[in-house]
């Protein structure tokens, strides 16, 4: 089995060669954010604006404010015409669920609407966007084709354990996807025998399978990565490969023989990550059928209000109206807390005590 750390008796904590990889951490497709500044709304390298419309209301967070509403291959952008520093920030993979409901609209009345349901940090969120624009359903039909496109293509941006990544001893091609080199002879250093297998170095991630059985393997996309490593091991000198924590933090060691050869293919992996992130391959492909504008000329740049703004509460609540809690409308049954002395009401399963006292940044 990988471990998510490698034995110390089998990679040592002595680096021999270069190692750290410059990581821009991808958060555009996992997290939830609101009224983020202007620079987190602009596009990351890799990232592509697929559709945008242009008569949106934010029904549960702002109802009655018409917007902008922004379908990326990573995430959905809504912000307010009239003030876009009132904004939000949806990732495709905090998405639980996606439907059409009716729902009040201060602008439309009652209309169909499309729920976004999502989960991030332990949170459940719940967006209600309409669109203003009567007897057009390109709202659904984009964020639900974008949405499917995207849970068709993790193989892009997750790391994967004992996939179906190789079919008669060749590498199953992604799209977009090309293979720029195949080694031989590599040594997965998992277990103190060793398991023999060979190396699919692409453009997009870096594949290893076991020769004898080609369901044990590993499939490590770049933008996963958080280190290149060459360490001194119980097996001699080894090539090791560390994944973001968000990726489990997995610290996989290989061997190759010769140390030259062992050298060469981590300057290749280093060359290919580098080329791979000034312009990442997601794998999602959606087209509509009018012509875009750039997202820069979609996004409204604001000034700062000449005025000070002062609160005695400095975290921000522009979640809360998000929050989905479908009891919100009774109160729980008190019970009595020994720590604080009190009655109070019974605490949500997931959450503790300690948690709702704890700013939590989103």
């Amino acid at each position: 089995l990988f471990r998510p750390i490698v034995d110390k008796a089998v990679v040592s904590t002595q680096s021999t060669g270069d190692s750290a990889l410059e990581t821009d951490r991808l958060w555009e497709d996992r997290d939830v954010r609101f009224d983020v500044p202007l620079s987190q709304m602009k596009m990351r390298p890799g990232e592509r604006l697929i559709d945008h419309l242009d008569s949106i209301e934010d029904t549960k967070g702002n109802n009655g404010e018409r917007g902008r509403l922004m379908v990326t291959n990573l995430r959905i952008i809504w912000h307010s015409k009239t003030l876009p520093r009132i904004n939000l920030s949806v990732g495709f993979n905090s998405v639980i669920n996606i439907n059409t409901r009716s729902a009040e609209s201060k602008l439309r009345g009652s209309t169909e609407a499309l729920y976004i349901l999502t989960r991030c940090n332990n949170t459940r969120f719940e967006f209600i966007f309409t669109n203003l624009v009567p007897d057009t359903p390109r709202l659904f039909t984009s964020v639900l084709a974008v949405q499917r496109a995207y849970e068709t293509t993790k193989m892009y941006r997750d790391l994967k354990l004992r996939g179906a990544l190789i079919a008669n001893k060749t590498l199953r091609l992604l799209p977009l996807e090309e293979v720029y080199d195949k080694v031989n002879g590599v040594w997965n250093l998992s277990s103190d025998q060793g398991n023999l297998g060979t190396f699919y170095i692409t453009n997009v991630r870096l594949v290893w399978h076991a020769e004898i059985n080609e369901t044990f393997n590993v499939s490590i996309p770049y933008i996963q990565m958080r280190a290149v490593k060459i360490r001194d091991s119980k097996f001699g000198t080894a090539l090791v490969v560390e994944s973001l924590k968000n990726a489990g933090g997995y610290v996989l060691g290989f061997r190759i023989d010769p140390v030259e050869k062992l050298n060469e293919v981590m300057k290749e992996i280093h060359s290919l990550y580098r080329v791979y992130s000034a312009n990442p391959i997601f794998g999602v492909q959606y087209q509509v059928e009018d012509r875009l504008e750039p997202l820069d000329q979609l996004t409204i740049e604001y000034e700062e209000d000449d005025i000070e703004i002062t609160d005695d509460n400095p975290s921000s609540d522009a979640f809360v109206a998000y929050y989905a809690d479908s009891n919100k409308d009774s109160d729980s049954e008190p019970v009595f807390c020994e720590k604080l002395g009190l009655a109070i009401e019974s605490i949500k399963e997931g959450f503790t005590l300690e948690s709702l006292w704890e700013v939590t940044g989103i």
